[in-house]
């Protein structure tokens, strides 16, 4: 049986890849330092014998004893209320954490796979964005602490495989969505359906003329698997391209959840990129990949497993984002 470290385990994310290593018939390792991450999303494994669980921090020093054959560093925040209320947590999982897995790696002999995004482009001035586009990023900005994280990230990851022959493997994650994302997140979609769910207006930044591209989470996750066993050392694109508006997308959700609430406009924030659509060129010619689950499917399914959350925690929720603004 083949063992595979996952960092960031307990996340939105890194619980996907678990459920899917699992069924794939592998022994699961699962890191997290739960400062973002919910043991719920993988308590349901805990009977498992071929799944573990360790409660620690990756920016320090890994030891995860027997062998390893692949680590998925995916830990990190991953939204902006995240890593703007932890910035140095957020620089030093995605600078000392990818050192600690990568020395884990070169001992065990492991491949790594690690998690970059979208977010590496900045605000672009490319569109869609293609892999060989290095990004319009402002380091020093609020979300320079994420951006400029993963590009570290990236550049440590391809050092260590060029000059100690590392198998690498990058994946830059698109806008993606469903069941076990966090209601107060910050992101797009769980600030939508929560604020339909409460019966309160949808808060659109900007305009709403920007877009985002949005990616079911299963399509994601196949895609990361295709591309951990591909032979493919360079970051590629892994989202959907179905590009939409911000503005066309609340009123999406506004139909699917059946609100009579509408859309209310604040201000943009600093540096939020204006467009976002991946160039998915090389995950189809690479992985035979591209997405199968419709937005309209994805959504649905998202939206019951949002309504199914207890009354409390759809209110906790909103009372932790006002709380976060003050």
């Amino acid at each position: 049986m083949k063992r595979v470290l996952i960092t960031g385990g307990a996340g939105f994310l890194g619980s996907h890849l678990c459920d899917r290593f699992i069924k794939e018939g592998y022994h699961v390792i699962a890191m997290d330092n739960l400062i973002t991450g919910d043991i719920r999303n993988i308590e349901h494994l805990f009977k498992l014998p071929n799944f573990e669980f360790y409660h620690h921090d990756v920016s320090k020093f890994i030891h995860v004893p027997g062998e390893l054959d692949y680590i998925l560093h995916f830990a990190s925040p991953a939204s902006p209320i995240d890593y703007l209320k932890i910035p140095i947590q957020t620089l030093k999982v995605g600078s000392l954490g990818i050192h600690n897995c990568l020395g884990l790696a070169r001992v065990k002999k492991a491949r790594v796979l690690i998690a970059s995004t979208s977010e590496i482009y900045g605000d672009p001035t490319v569109h869609p964005q293609p892999e060989e586009y290095w990004g319009n990023v402002n380091p020093v900005g609020p979300r320079g602490v994420y951006d400029e994280a993963k590009r570290f990230q990236e550049a440590m990851t391809m050092a260590y495989h060029t000059y100690h022959g590392l198998e690498t493997r990058i994946v830059r994650i698109f806008n993606t969505y469903g069941p076990r994302m966090r209601l107060n997140d910050g992101r797009v979609l769980p600030a939508f359906i929560g604020q339909a769910l409460r019966g309160e207006d949808l808060t659109v930044f900007g305009d709403g003329s920007q877009t985002r591209s949005f990616c079911y989470v299963d399509d994601l996750v196949e895609g990361i698997y295709r591309l951990l066993l591909s032979d493919y050392a360079y970051p590629v694109n892994i989202g959907n391209p179905s590009e939409i508006t911000i503005k066309e997308f609340g009123e999406e959700i506004i139909k699917l959840t059946g609100t009579t609430q509408k859309l209310v406009l604040k201000d943009l924030p600093k540096d939020d990129p204006k467009q976002r659509q991946p160039d998915i060129t090389k995950a189809k010619a690479i992985l035979d990949w591209e997405p199968k689950v419709s937005r309209s499917e994805g959504l649905r399914i998202t939206y019951d497993y949002f309504k199914s959350l207890p009354e409390e925690e759809l209110y906790h929720a909103a009372y932790h984002r006002e709380f976060e603004k003050k």
